[in-house]
């Protein structure tokens, strides 16, 4: 029982998870205050919706390098069109979406049809998107998603218990989160995943459509990207061309840290879970206890490193029997 619980790459992350709390909980008494509590859940699903196609596509054995400019161009595209067309803002987010899928289903195409690395094709994506948002608003945010409609606030609306405010997009991440888990641990989608990740020969010879597989993957990667920069937008009542830098690179971490591989073949939903909690915990935390908060990078690279040695270690001692 024990043996196979260190066998699980998350259940390490759940230690240094555990191990970050109690520190900063002993650091600083306002850690666990209902106000930094809230703080913390405000902005983790966000980054958490997105690490959740980040962690089928590295499963699968490729990444999304484009999803950050995926988040921008949703929101300013479709308040570009409600403002240059006079539609309304839930048909043009309908047009937003369907072109972030347009995105996703590109970079699958390129990966798969023209055998292009995912991590050229994306670099090259992530170019072309951000630089097509900032030259369309010039640069300029576009403040126009304030109004008070029933979409805002079934997507970021909030409500408080026991004094900790909770945001919808926390009940919607957390339902995509368990219907990744469940396509990942128990559909026959999840296991075409796995395989192709551990050997995309093999399962090609056994009838998996692999292409198929891997672009679906990347266009449900824009999407929920897509997603996180709506209910983003929504919540900070603007569209901005420069949300969402950086961001692939903090999922990636995100994802890495929880457990999946980077090899492809290895994936966790839980793992992936652990590692937007435990990454956003270490911003906040950080930056409560007095270390300031460009310092983050240090101890996120420290982090995967420490977990790469980790599930290593774990990994090769087991395969040794």
């Amino acid at each position: 029982m024990s043996s196979t619980l260190w066998r699980k790459p998350e259940f390490s992350s759940f230690l240094i998870l555990c191990v970050v709390v109690v520190v900063f909980t002993l650091t600083n008494d306002r850690f666990l205050s209902a106000l930094n509590i809230s703080n913390i859940l405000a902005f983790l699903p966000e980054l958490g919706i997105i690490a959740l196609g980040m962690t089928l596509l590295l499963t699968a054995g490729e990444f999304d390098l484009s999803v950050g400019a995926v988040f921008a161009l949703c929101p300013v595209m479709s308040l570009l069109v409600v403002q240059h067309a006079g539609i309304d803002l839930p048909l043009a987010l309908l047009l937003g979406f369907a072109t972030s899928a347009f995105v996703g289903a590109l970079n699958g195409f390129f990966v798969t049809r023209i055998g292009i690395s995912s991590f050229l094709v994306t670099l090259s994506m992530l170019l072309l998107v951000r630089g097509s948002t900032l030259f369309a608003t010039q640069g300029f945010p576009l403040a126009s998603m304030s109004d008070d409609s029933i979409l805002k606030s079934a997507l970021a609306g909030s409500f408080y218990v026991g004094g900790v405010r909770v945001y919808a997009s926390l009940l919607w991440f957390l339902g995509l989160t368990a219907v990744a888990f469940y396509v990942l641990n128990f559909s026959k989608v999840g296991n075409w995943i796995s395989a192709i990740g551990s050997n995309r020969s093999a399962a090609v010879a056994r009838g998996v459509p692999a292409d198929a597989v891997k672009i679906g993957l990347f266009v449900a990667t824009s999407l929920l990207a897509a997603l996180a920069g709506v209910i983003s937008a929504f919540r900070i009542s603007s569209a901005s061309p420069v949300a969402g830098e950086q961001y692939e690179l903090e999922v990636i971490a995100m994802v890495v840290v929880g457990g999946t591989a980077l090899t492809g073949g290895r994936g966790t939903i839980v793992g992936t879970l652990i590692g937007v909690l435990l990454l956003r915990i270490i911003r906040n935390g950080i930056v409560l206890v007095g270390v300031p908060g460009l310092a983050f990078n240090i101890f996120v690279g420290g982090i995967i490193l420490l977990m790469l040695v980790v599930h290593s270690a774990i990994h090769g001692r087991y395969a040794r029997g």
